[in-house]
């Protein structure tokens, strides 16, 4: 029993201690990382032919009924027809 007591009262202590020693980055090291996890300021799009959304949709189109038009508007952005698979 006071083993396990010795055994707890030193990983609390190593744990402080590791908790306490963590080294202070300097200003220019923390803006440094700081840039690092900043998002790019260029991105890379790909141009398709096809539009995967709208080819997933007017597929799952095919096999039932949707319930709701939920992708209605953007189909009508894409400049696909309306419900384009329903008879």
């Amino acid at each position: 029993m006071q083993d396990r007591k010795d055994l707890e009262k030193e990983l609390e202590r190593e744990l402080s201690e590791m908790l306490s020693d963590q080294v202070v980055d300097s200003e220019e090291e923390r803006l440094k990382k700081e840039r690092s996890r900043l998002a790019p300021k260029y991105e890379v799009r790909i141009q398709t032919q096809l539009d995967p959304i709208v080819e997933e949709t007017l597929k799952y189109r095919s096999m039932g009924k949707e319930i709701d038009g939920r992708y209605d508007a953007y189909l009508k952005r894409a400049g696909v027809s309306d419900r384009k698979e329903e008879n």
